[in-house]
């Protein structure tokens, strides 16, 4: 063998190395790339669900919010609506055939009690003096006040007073 020959063949395998030792850094770095690209991928699929994801709660909120608001505003309206008939019951309640007592003998205050009747004043000859409170709806239930108005006049705790101004 000569000096040529060892020099070739030593090239080659130094070549042959070289090419082993670049195709195993190929691979590295390829599964390093691979692995790089994946992350990446996974990365952002998960921001794009996250995305969507949002979205579609965000869609749904608004949804939600827009059917709430309308069934707001129609209890709402409903229950205005039951004030405003309550309200006008009490004012026309002496009208109704129920009422006892003759219209002309009513009072409206409206708080703490819907009217004072004085029984009789019409005629010109009083029988008594009635404190009514009007209750519409599912309960009668009285306020704290008006509680309290009834358990005054309950007691007997009313009185007549005059006032004189001399002015």
């Amino acid at each position: 063998m000569t000096v040529t020959d060892w020099m070739i063949s030593t090239l080659i395998l130094f070549l042959a190395l070289l090419i082993v030792y670049l195709f195993i850094k190929y691979i590295k770095l390829k599964g390093r790339v691979e692995s790089r690209a994946r992350d990446l991928y996974e990365s952002w699929q998960a921001r794009e669900m996250d995305r969507q994801v949002s979205e579609k709660a965000d869609t749904l909120f608004r949804t939600w919010k827009l059917d709430e608001e309308k069934k707001i505003r129609q209890d709402a309206i409903k229950k205005s609506e039951a004030v405003i008939r309550g309200k006008v019951t009490e004012h026309l309640i002496p009208y109704f055939p129920d009422f006892e007592y003759n219209p002309k003998d009513a009072r409206f205050l409206g708080t703490p009690v819907d009217f004072i009747v004085f029984d009789g004043l019409s005629e010109g000859a009083m029988n008594k003096v009635v404190f009514v409170e009007v209750k519409s709806g599912k309960t009668g239930a009285l306020s704290q006040r008006e509680k309290l108005v009834r358990e005054c006049i309950n007691r007997g705790k009313v009185s007549y007073e005059i006032i004189h101004n001399r002015e």
